[in-house]
């Protein structure tokens, strides 16, 4: 493996034409070191709830059976040991790939981390647990069986007396109570545990990482699609950002869900800073409709919501007008913001996820997670009490249970291409 300082302008020139976009994923700034690991390869069981075309156990585990492309060409230095799939139909992609490689599907989820023997028989677990069939709460949470498959890993943990690393996509939970059981159990067991989105470790247009103990005192981000579905990309995003200010994660204090005419008088009386939502709207993605004032939903809200350091940040959910993610961060002394768009590419499948599973294979091989779960658990509680705000008449609720303390580390995102085309 050629390391990116010594890569030649040809070598670019045709890895990027190729679009092996995470071949030579390699960094030196990362804590750890290098992101591709050599060595043999880990096996890995899937636990799955839909495998279907471009569904989250495709652009996951596909990349794990046929390349970071899924196109045959090179892939993670990790081998599918078997599949659980909650829910399935005979011509799903998953039950086919199965039969192509060989891959075993078990009917339990202690058959697929046992491969069907009397130990834990793989190195790590994907636990997949979003899309299918499952039901919602007066909430608009969607209530996918991730606090069930946690279980039926640690179940199985315990009966065999051994843990390997997990990862959980997406947030946790969905819901506060099963996030925080999941977390806690995880502690308990001393499971290497990361979970989260994919949007994280995306390309990000302007390419800028927050610098470490930064004295932010702004941000703003802007997201789109549903409340539940991507307000976690959005508190991801922006998280990603904040975290790294100066003092390390705190917890959050309190959160407020607004709606239709609110959203807009807490941009008119000051409590959101205009020129931070005008800067993270510059940069993302937009519908052809002119006034966002306009576009009124159910899917259009604003969540506000105060860490324990003082630190206020406000997310614009704008189905409808914005098409992307997005996020303003004003620090001390800076005279106007800096706007980053999450550029979330769909060619060749979904590569945003590539690098997440970068980071997934990292844990898998060194037994410690990539970067802290916390931030997960802190989105995941910051969109629980925000949903909650917007049922119960978007009243501000205290939240001394969000006093989530972390460290950021200082993990890559997807990096740009280091010459031009």
């Amino acid at each position: 493996m050629t390391s990116s300082s010594s890569m030649t302008r040809r070598e670019v020139l045709r890895w990027v034409s190729a679009g092996a976009l995470s071949a030579r994923f390699v960094t030196t700034h990362a804590e750890g070191g290098e992101l591709n690991v050599r060595g043999p390869s880990k096996s890995v069981a899937a636990v799955i709830t839909a495998y279907r075309e471009i569904l989250h156990a495709d652009v996951l585990v596909g990349k794990i059976l046929e390349g970071w492309n899924q196109d045959g060409g090179p892939g993670p230095n990790l081998t599918l040991a078997s599949m659980y799939l909650d829910q399935s139909k005979p011509d799903d992609l998953g039950v086919k790939l199965a039969e192509k490689y060989q891959v075993p599907i078990f009917d339990t989820i202690e058959g697929a981390l046992t491969v069907g023997t009397s130990k834990v028989a793989v190195d790590g677990v994907l636990s997949v647990g979003e899309h299918g069939n499952y039901p919602w709460n007066d909430k608009a949470q969607h209530l996918y069986p991730r606090r069930r498959f946690f279980e039926g890993i640690t179940s199985t943990f315990e009966k065999h007396g051994q843990v390997v690393p997990v990862f959980n996509d997406k947030h946790l939970g969905p819901e506060w109570p099963d996030a925080k059981w999941m977390y806690e159990k995880a502690l308990q067991l001393k499971i290497p545990f990361m979970a989260g989105s994919s949007v994280v470790v995306t390309y990000r247009e302007p390419d800028f990482a927050m610098p470490m103990n930064s004295e932010i005192e702004e941000a703003v981000a802007v997201g789109y699609s549903g409340l539940d579905i991507y307000g976690i990309h959005t508190l991801e995003w922006l998280q990603a950002f904040v975290e790294r200010r100066k003092g390390g994660e705190t917890g959050v204090a309190w959160v407020q869900c607004l709606l239709g005419d609110k959203i807009w008088r807490a941009v008119d009386e000051g409590i959101v800073s205009k020129e931070m939502l005008d800067a993270a709207i510059a940069v993302v993605p937009k519908s052809p409709i002119e006034e966002m004032r306009s576009v009124r939903n159910e899917d259009t809200a604003l969540f506000l919501f105060q860490y324990n350091d003082g630190l206020r940040c406000a997310v614009f959910m704008l189905q409808g007008y914005a098409e992307g993610i997005s996020v303003a961060v004003k620090t001390k002394g800076q005279s106007q913001p800096v706007a980053v768009n999450a550029d979330l590419r769909t060619q060749p499948k979904y590569p945003q996820f590539a690098f997440l599973l970068h980071g997934i294979e990292r844990m898998i091989h060194t037994g410690k997670p990539s970067y802290p779960v916390e931030r997960t658990l802190l989105c995941t509680g910051i969109l629980d009490r925000v949903l909650t705000s917007r049922y119960e008449g978007q009243r501000k609720i205290v939240t001394p249970e969000l006093a989530i303390r972390y460290s950021p580390v200082d993990y890559p995102h997807a990096p740009r291409p280091a010459l031009p085309l």
